[in-house]
């Protein structure tokens, strides 16, 4: 009864189109009621320390950080520096996009953030040179999808802290599968379009490679401070996301000198009131897991499990199905929220290491991103790459089957996740 108490509730407020954070409220009242509990001062209370904590600023930082580095050219300065590598390849564009977009999720974390710059900056091009639209917006929305998987990661930094999980592990886990989810879409752009009659522009001299290296140098010291100082423990996530920040707004203004500082109060206020949303979701959150918490649902959906617990890649493939369910309709951070206080029991009662699977549970919720009907990143790119919402997802399919393909490699062959994260984490 706990349970359709607190499913009946949450899904009659979103169906009633009330915004995600005021549905999570309604359905933590729902559940004190229910358990005849309901104290509106509890209710303030575990909002209000819902948002108290010392890793969630990171969030605000690292958004800061991202908005800085879209305004202040390192964005458009690592798409340089990937068309001279392998911008003369046949379909060359989408290998830049997809190196691009590996190389600015190192910086970001955000992956509307990387949509729009990417959509902005690669799209036009893309279509002027001959390549199919559509598919050229599927591939810029699933290679933007990379970002909250390769650190730093918004994502990992909810979940760790949903989950009581190390974010500095976290990080170090995320790097290998990054990469490989952009080495899937490197040979499924092969495949689809390899029958392409697009002009290939002429291969760079080493002298430009090297002049667009440095260029794009100080950008690229950015993710390398930040996965050095996490792995030697020079500082913690929350301190790596103000050291993002604060060098990012040097480097743009000191060195590459294109962001002004009558454009700073802008940046701050669209930082801010994207923090606002996820703090509050966040804090909203916090209420339900609590009353979860008390109401023993873990407990439940454990003993709902028990014959998978035996099977830890059964399990696992089970949980991936239904995070791949409520992503498709759901956004990133209320799906993470929702979910972990209630899985990550049933994940500890299999003896699945958390990491690993907070992993692959942010890989999921990211390729959601781009799941329709919802696919926050599709709407980022059909909106700012003015594209219509069906083009953008006929677009996407080949590429989020790839990706899928790869996080369900993971699910069976779960060291590829663990064994180069090992290596990084110590």
């Amino acid at each position: 009864m706990t349970i359709a108490v607190f499913l009946g509730s949450l899904l009659a407020a979103m169906a009633l189109g009330i915004p995600i954070s005021f549905s999570l409220l309604l359905c933590g009242a729902a559940l004190m009621w229910h358990l005849d509990m309901f104290d509106a001062q509890i209710l303030a209370q575990n909002v209000i320390n819902g948002a108290d904590s010392f890793p969630l600023l990171a969030v605000p930082f690292f958004m800061l950080a991202g908005e800085i580095m879209n305004a202040g050219g390192l964005s458009r300065r690592i798409v340089n520096f990937a068309m001279t590598l392998v911008g003369h390849i046949k379909g060359g564009l989408g290998y830049v996009a997809i190196v691009a977009a590996v190389l600015m999720a190192a910086l970001s974390g955000s992956a509307v953030a990387d949509a729009a710059a990417l959509s902005a900056l690669l799209l036009p091009m893309m279509v002027a040179a001959g390549h199919d639209k559509a598919r050229s917006a599927g591939l810029l929305a699933s290679a933007s999808i990379i970002a909250p998987v390769i650190p730093p990661s918004i994502g990992f930094v909810i979940f760790g802290v949903a989950a009581n999980v190390s974010i500095s592990k976290l990080f170090m886990a995320g790097i290998a599968p990054g990469v490989m989810l952009g080495v899937a879409l490197w040979f499924t752009w092969w495949y689809v379009a390899r029958k392409e009659t697009v002009a290939v522009p002429p291969r760079k001299s080493r002298a430009d490679v090297i002049a667009a290296f440095k260029d794009t140098t100080f950008a690229m010291v950015l993710p390398v401070i930040v996965v050095v100082g996490l792995k030697f423990g020079v500082f913690t996530p929350t301190e790596a996301a103000v050291v993002a920040a604060v060098y990012a707004l040097l480097i743009s203004t000191l060195v590459y000198r294109e962001l002004k500082l009558n454009q700073l109060y802008g940046l701050f206020l669209a930082a801010a009131k994207t923090t606002a949303v996820i703090m509050f979701l966040v804090a909203a959150a916090m209420v339900s897991a609590w009353l979860i918490t008390v109401a023993q649902l873990p407990a439940q959906v454990v003993t709902l499990l028990q014959p998978l617990l035996d099977s830890p890649k059964l399990l696992m493939l089970a949980i991936m199905v239904l995070v791949m369910v409520v992503g498709a309709a759901m956004d990133m951070t209320p799906t993470i929220l929702i979910l972990t206080p209630v899985l990550m029991p049933i994940v500890k009662a299999a003896g699945i290491d958390p990491v690993y699977f907070g992993v692959l549970f942010i890989i999921n919720n990211a390729i959601g991103l781009i799941t329709p009907p919802v696919g926050t990143v599709l709407n980022t790119v059909a909106g700012v790459g003015k594209v219509s919402m069906d083009e953008v997802t006929k677009g996407v399919w080949p590429f989020m089957i790839a990706q899928f393909a790869i996080m369900f490699l993971m699910v069976l062959f779960p060291q590829l996740v663990m064994v180069p994260a090992r290596w990084f984490y110590g």
